[in-house]
Order: structure tokens, then C-alpha cells, then sequence
């Protein structure tokens, strides 16, 4: 009885065993390929659930149905111009066909070294083929935003494209859709996620974008300065203008004061002896207080006027 027990009980537990290595369960995210000693049978199984499959002598090989991610490594890599970018891009893809999948990669590991090198591959060739401002822009009816300082400044503008960076990630795709297809692989899309200037020439860069600025600067000092010279010029033209009219009216006064002065001089002088004696007494004295100073050393005569003016006040007219 007591082997019997026994009996029962290891078949049950070899039951037990054989039933859990029979049955597997598919998630609504994967799919199935069954290997009988490493090769697989049958057809692929994707329908979620409960299944059967021979114990110990078959595997469950689980395969992702969903879209899955690649992210590539940011490489160095030349444009057509001669320019060196660091480009950084990324993909979606799927398994389309798990059979060639398995029996070519086998798991997710070996797809993503595959995808690295196929378009990592497409990636540099495509770049190579295309100046810099091909990659860089997106459309060709961009326009870019100027500031209105710089709206009549003689600056470098974006030059024309043929295609752009869509046409361009569409190129790769094109190029490394049918190469993946032969590892079972469904391209959904790439693009670039990053596209840095290379250290190498970043500082160039730099360096052109600065001489342009100060280009750039330097016009408008010009412009300044010219204008700056413009209006002193003009502004010294009014103002010998206004010394001109107002000389002129100066000397046209002057001169009608000095003619009134000799009118006046002329009526009085010829009014009477007594005047005329008068104003050579005047004019005398001026001629003194003219030619005379405190520093002034005299030697005189004494039939001198001078002399007779400064001893008793007679002038010679007087006498």
C-alpha cells in the first residue's frame, strides 16, 4: 500500500511537470516560434491564449509584436561641402516577417547591432551626398526671421534648397527599408534627432559668425560716422551762412552810422570858423590820446602845438 502511495504520488508530481512544460501562454504583445532542437516547426503563432507543445524536446522562442525603438549613436561624419557634423539619429521599426527574423538575428540584441550598422551606413552616405543647409533645413519656402536693424545691412542669407532634411531621412529610409527586409525587419521611419557642428571646426564657425557681426557693426559705425559728418557739414554751411548775413548787416549798419557820423560832421565844420576850430581841437586830441601813453617819452619844442597846448591851453588854429 505504502508503494503504492509512493507511486501515485511521483506520477502525480511527473504529471504535474509534464503538464506546466506542455502548456505556455502568448501575451497580446508577442508572437511565437516553436524550435525542435533548435529548429524551428510549424507556423508562427500569434493568436494570444493558452497553448500546447511537446514537453522537453520543444522551446517557446517569444518574439515582440509592438514597435520597438532604435536609437543610434551620435557619429562624426562629412558633409558634401566639406564640413564636419556630429549627427544623431533615431527609428522606429517592427518585426514583420518573425521566421526569417529568428533563423537570421534570433533575439532583440543582435536587430539592434544590425539596425546600427545598416543605418549608420545609410546615414553617412546620404550626409556625404548633401551640403550642409540641405541637412540643416526642413522646407524649401522658409523664410528666416531678420531683425529690422538688419533689414537693409548686406549680411549673407540663407541660400536656396533643392530638398531638405525630410527629403533626405526619406533617402535613408529608402536605402536601408529593403536591405531590413531581408532580416524579417520593418522600417517605420528615421530621423535625426541631433545635428551638431564637429569641435573640430565649431570654433570656425564661431569665428565667421563673429567677423560677420562685426561686419556687420562696423557699416553701421560707418554709416554713423558719415551721417555724423553730413550734419556737422551742414550745420557749419548754416552757421557761415548766418555769420554772412549777420556780417553784412553789421557793415550795412555800420556803414549808414558812419555816413550819418560824417553828415553830422560835415554840417557842424561848416557851420562856422569857431567850429571848425573846435573840431581840429577835438581831432587833435584824439590824435594825442591815440599816440600818447604813460610809457610815452616826449621831446618838444617850444614853438611846438603840443607844447603850447600842454604850457597855456593855446593851439596854433587859436592863435
Amino acid at each position: 500500500m505504502k508503494k503504492l502511495l509512493i507511486t501515485l504520488a511521483v506520477s502525480i508530481f511527473l504529471g504535474i511537470i509534464v503538464l506546466v512544460q506542455s502548456l505556455y501562454r502568448i501575451d497580446e504583445t508577442e508572437q511565437v516560434i516553436i524550435t525542435q532542437f533548435g529548429k524551428p516547426i510549424g507556423e508562427v503563432i500569434s493568436d494570444a491564449g493558452l497553448k500546447l507543445k511537446v514537453p522537453f524536446i520543444q522551446t517557446v522562442n517569444r518574439i515582440e509584436k509592438r514597435i520597438l525603438l532604435w536609437d543610434g549613436a551620435a557619429n562624426d561624419m562629412p558633409t558634401k561641402d566639406k564640413l564636419y557634423i556630429t549627427v544623431d539619429t533615431f527609428g522606429r521599426w517592427r518585426i514583420k516577417d518573425p521566421l526569417q527574423y529568428f533563423l537570421r538575428l534570433r533575439d532583440e540584441r543582435s536587430a539592434l547591432s544590425r539596425l546600427e550598422d545598416i543605418l549608420g551606413s545609410e546615414t553617412r552616405n546620404a550626409v556625404a551626398k548633401h551640403e550642409l543647409i540641405e541637412i540643416i533645413r526642413t522646407t524649401k519656402d522658409r523664410k528666416p526671421a531678420v531683425d529690422p536693424l538688419l533689414e537693409n545691412a548686406n549680411i549673407s542669407t540663407l541660400l536656396p534648397i533643392t530638398r531638405g532634411r525630410r527629403q533626405v531621412e526619406q533617402d535613408i529610409y529608402a536605402a536601408a527599408s529593403n536591405k531590413l527586409l531581408e532580416f524579417g525587419i520593418e522600417l517605420l521611419d528615421i530621423r535625426f534627432k541631433r545635428i551638431n557642428y564637429n569641435e573640430s571646426v565649431r570654433q570656425k564657425i564661431y569665428q565667421r559668425m563673429i567677423s560677420e557681426r562685426q561686419q556687420i557693426a562696423e557699416r553701421f559705425r560707418s554709416e554713423g560716422a558719415g551721417e555724423a559728418n553730413k550734419i556737422i557739414g551742414n550745420m557749419e554751411k548754416d552757421l557761415r551762412e548766418i555769420e554772412s548775413e549777420a556780417y553784412k548787416t553789421i557793415q550795412t549798419i555800420q556803414g549808414d552810422a558812419d555816413a550819418k557820423a560824417t553828415e553830422i560832421y560835415a554840417n557842424s565844420y561848416n557851420k562856422s570858423k569857431e567850429s571848425r576850430s573846435l573840431y581840429n581841437f577835438v581831432k587833435t586830441l584824439k590824435t594825442y590820446q591815440t599816440i600818447i601813453d604813460k610809457k610815452t617819452t616826449l621831446v618838444l619844442t617850444t614853438d611846438s602845438a603840443l607844447y603850447k597846448l600842454l604850457s597855456d591851453g593855446k593851439t596854433v588854429a587859436e592863435k
